[in-house]
């Protein structure tokens, strides 16, 4: 992440696995909008597959359940969002 840039300390991401996955890289969210909309969250960080690929960071794996590839891409999107992931503290 920093060679990309990427801000984010081990404790948000730690705190944001915790509250979106319990730490299950192959977790899937089939309940809520986006399920409902055929974009389901996936893995640790819950990310749906359009976000994935667009904040998805290069020399990473490209499937969504890769424990990297899925950290990476999430705290990507919530430095872009939020300015880092240590900054998100919800559902996001």
């Amino acid at each position: 992440m920093a060679q990309h840039g990427i801000p984010g300390s081990y404790e948000g991401i730690h705190r944001n696995i915790l509250r979106e996955s319990s730490g299950n890289p192959y977790a899937i969210n089939n309940w809520d909008i986006n399920a409902i909309n055929g974009t389901p969250s996936k893995g640790l960080l819950q990310v749906i597959d359009p976000t994935f690929r667009a904040y998805h960071v290069p020399g990473t794996s490209w499937d969504p359940y890769d424990p990297v590839a899925n950290i990476t891409a999430a705290c990507n999107y919530a430095a872009d969002r939020y300015g880092s992931i240590d900054n998100v503290f919800g559902a996001y």
